[in-house]
C-alpha cells in the first residue's frame, strides 16, 4: 500500500481541523527514518508522525508509543532548538503531489519571531524531512543529498529548497472531467485503462486506478484506445464523483482485510468494490487513526527486524557452527563403534608373539574368532611383536574412550542447539527493546556475546505475556526463557497447567486454575495461544504438549527455560490468540 497525494489530501485536511495554532510541546526522534512532533493546544496533545521508511513514508497523528534513544540525534536536537514552543501557522499540499509544508512561527536567539518550514517529501525510498527558514534555504535535512547521490537536486545546508520536477499529470481539482478523460484516452501507448490513469492522473494510487477500471467496465477489458461512447461517459462520471469527494473531504477511511486470514493489506478514501466477496472493509472516523492502525504493526516488527539484526545473525551463527561440530563428532562417533577388529587384531597377535619375526610387516594368522580363517594382520616394522599388539589394544581402548566421550559431547551439543534456537525464536518475536535487552542479557550471561561494560543497570523486568480464555481462565506467557523459568517454577502453583509445543522452540504457556478444573475450551485456547508462541507460528496442526505444573521440574545445570516433564498429553492446533 503507497500513500497518494488524494489521501494524503484528506489527512492534510484532518490535521488542519485539529492542529492550527497548537504550540510545540517536544520533538523525538526515535530512529533515522521518523520524527515525532508534540503538538500542544487548549484541544489536548497530538503526537505528529512524520515517516520517511522508504516502504511506509506518511504524515499523520500518532497514538502509539515509540522507544526514544537515550542520547537524541543531531537533527533532533536542532529541530528542538528551532521550532521550540513554536506555533504551527499553516498546512499546505503541493497540489495532488506528496509534498507537505509545515510552516511554524518561532522567536530566534535575539527573540524575534521568525517562521520555519518543516517539508514533508513523501516520494517512497527518496522520502525526506526538510528544514527551511521563512526564506526557502534549507537549514538541514533528514536525508542530505549531494553531488555523488544526485546531480539534479540537492539537499543540503544552506542552499536554496526547490522542489522536484513537476510530473505531466492534471490535477483533477484544477481540470474539468472531459480534459481528464482527454489526457487519459490520449496517454502514448495503448495500455490497459487503470494504467492509463495512473500515468495521466495526479496523486492517485493503483488501488483508485483499478477501482475506476472496475466501476466503468465492469468484468468486461479494453484499453484506454479501445473506449466506447457509453465507457467515456462512465469514466468520465467516475472522475466527477473522485473530484467531488477531494473538494469535499467527504472520503470515508476504509481498511481492507483479507477475508480470510483478517490480514489488512490496503487503504483507501473510498468504498472499494474491485475485490468482491474475497476481503471485507472497516471503516474509521478518522484518517490519521486509519493509517495509524495500518502500519503500525507492520513498522514495529521492521524496527525490532532492524535492531535484533546483530544479536539474530550471531545466534544464527553460533547455530551453523553449532550444528557442524554435532555432525563431525557423530561422523568420529561412527569411526569408534567400529573398533572391534582392533581387539581382535591384537589378541591374535598376542597369541602368535612367537611366530612373527621382528621387523615384519604383516603376518598371517588363524582366526581363532572365525572358525580358524587366515587373516593378514599389518604391522609397524619398527615395533617388536609384543608392542604392535599393544598399539592395537591401545587403539581399541581410544576407540571405546572416545565414543563415551563423544556420546557425552554429543548430548551436550544437542542440548546446546535447542537452547540456541530457543533464544534465536524468542529474539524472532521480541516485539519491544526492553524484550531484546532481555535477551541480550541472557546471551551475556551465558557467554553467546561480549558483556557491555557501558552499561551498568540491567534491564528492568517484564511481566509476562497475559490473556484470558473465552471461559475466563487467565494465561501467562514468557517472554523469554529467563521468564519462561520464573513463570513455570516459581510463578504457577502445582495444579495451574502448562503448555509448550513439541519438539519446537517456544515460550512457556501457563494457565492459572485457581483450584478450578480447566476446562476443553481453555485447553484447547492455551494450546493455541502456545502455538503462536512459538517457531510454529506460521504453520498448522501444530502438536503442543501440556500437564500439571507439578509434573515439570528443571534439572541441575540446565540451561534457562529447559525442562523436562511426565504425565503429558499433545493436542494439535492451530496457533491462534484469543479474540479480545
Amino acid at each position: 500500500m503507497a500513500l497518494d497525494g488524494m489521501m494524503l489530501r484528506h489527512i492534510v485536511n484532518e490535521i488542519k481541523e485539529q492542529a492550527i495554532g497548537s504550540r510545540v510541546s517536544q520533538i523525538y526522534q526515535p530512529n533515522r527514518e521518523e520524527i515525532i512532533i508534540n503538538l500542544r493546544s487548549l484541544n489536548g496533545n497530538k503526537k505528529l508522525l512524520l515517516s520517511t521508511r522508504a516502504n511506509s513514508p506518511r504524515v499523520h497523528f500518532t497514538d502509539y508509543s515509540v522507544e526514544n534513544p537515550a542520547a537524541p540525534p543531531m537533527l533532533c536536537m536542532l529541530m528542538r532548538k528551532r521550532l521550540g514552543s513554536g506555533k504551527l501557522l499553516d498546512i499546505r499540499q503541493n497540489g495532488l503531489d506528496r509534498i507537505v509544508t509545515f510552516e511554524f512561527e518561532c522567536v530566534n536567539e535575539l527573540g524575534d519571531k521568525v517562521n520555519i518550514n518543516v517539508i514533508v517529501e513523501i516520494m517512497g525510498k527518496y522520502s525526506n524531512v526538510i528544514l527551511t527558514d521563512g526564506e526557502g534555504i534549507i537549514i538541514d535535512a533528514l536525508k542530505r543529498v549531494d553531488m555523488t547521490m544526485s546531480s539534479q537536486r540537492l539537499v543540503l545546508p544552506n542552499i536554496k529548497y526547490e522542489t522536484p520536477s513537476p510530473q505531466d499529470k492534471l490535477n483533477i481539482l484544477l481540470c474539468g472531467a472531459e480534459e481528464v478523460v482527454e489526457k487519459i484516452i490520449n496517454t502514448p501507448g495503448e495500455k490497459p485503462l487503470n494504467k492509463a490513469v495512473l500515468t495521466a492522473v495526479e496523486g492517485i494510487s493503483p488501488i483508485i486506478c483499478r477501482e475506476i477500471e472496475y466501476r466503468v467496465l465492469g468484468d468486461k477489458t479494453a484499453s484506454n484506445k479501445t473506449l466506447d461512447a457509453e465507457d467515456k461517459n462512465r469514466l468520465k462520471s467516475e472522475i466527477e464523483n473522485l473530484s467531488d469527494l477531494l473538494l469535499t473531504y467527504s472520503g470515508k477511511a476504509n481498511m481492507l482485510y483479507h477475508k480470510g486470514d483478517k490480514k489488512p493489506f490496503e487503504t483507501a478514501f473510498l468504498d472499494i468494490r474491485q475485490y468482491g466477496s474475497l476481503c471485507e472493509s472497516k471503516t474509521f472516523d478518522s484518517f490519521c487513526e486509519l493509517m495509524d492502525k495500518f502500519y503500525i504493526e507492520r513498522d514495529s516488527i521492521d524496527r525490532m527486524r532492524v535492531k535484533s539484526a546483530d544479536l539474530s545473525k550471531t545466534l544464527s551463527n553460533l547455530i551453523n557452527r553449532t550444528s557442524n561440530k554435532i555432525n563431525i563428532q557423530k561422523r568420529e562417533l561412527e569411526n569408534c563403534v567400529d573398533r572391534e577388529p582392533l581387539r581382535i587384531k591384537g589378541d591374535l597377535l598376542q597369541a602368535n608373539l612367537y611366530r612373527i619375526e621382528r621387523g615384519a610387516e604383516s603376518v598371517t594368522v588363524e582366526n581363532f574368532y572365525d572358525n580358524n580363517e587366515p587373516m593378514e594382520i599389518l604391522l609397524n616394522p619398527a615395533l617388536s611383536p609384543a608392542q604392535n599388539a599393544q598399539k592395537f589394544y591401545k587403539d581399541y581402548n581410544k576407540a571405546k574412550n572416545a565414543e563415551q566421550f563423544l556420546t557425552e559431547q554429543i548430548k551436550k551439543g544437542e542440548d546446546e542447539l535447542l537452547y540456541l534456537e530457543s533464544l534465536k525464536d524468542t529474539v524472532s518475536r521480541a516485539s519491544s527493546e526492553k524484550e531484546l535487552a532481555q535477551i541480550r542479557l541472557e546471551c551475556m550471561e551465558q557467554g553467546y556475546i561480549k558483556r557491555n561494560k557501558s552499561v551498568r543497570k540491567k534491564p528492568a523486568a517484564l511481566a509476562p505475556i497475559e490473556y484470558t480464555t473465552s471461559d475466563g481462565f487467565k494465561v501467562l506467557v514468557g517472554r523469554n526463557n529467563k521468564q519462561n523459568d520464573t513463570l513455570t517454577m516459581k510463578t504457577a502453583s502445582k495444579r495451574d497447567y502448562w503448555f509448550h509445543t513439541k519438539d519446537i522452540p517456544g515460550s512457556h504457556t501457563i494457565v492459572l486454575t485457581n483450584g478450578k478444573e480447566i476446562t476443553e475450551t481453555a485447553v484447547i485456547e492455551a494450546a493455541q495461544i502456545a502455538a503462536f508462541h512459538s517457531k510454529a507460528k506460521d504453520s498448522t496442526n501444530v502438536p503442543v504438549d501440556y500437564t500439571l505444573v507439578k509434573n515439570v521440574s528443571k534439572p541441575n545445570g540446565a540451561k534457562p527455560g529447559m525442562v523436562i516433564f511426565v504425565n503429558n498429553r499433545t493436542v494439535y492446533v492451530d496457533p491462534k490468540l484469543p479474540e479480545s
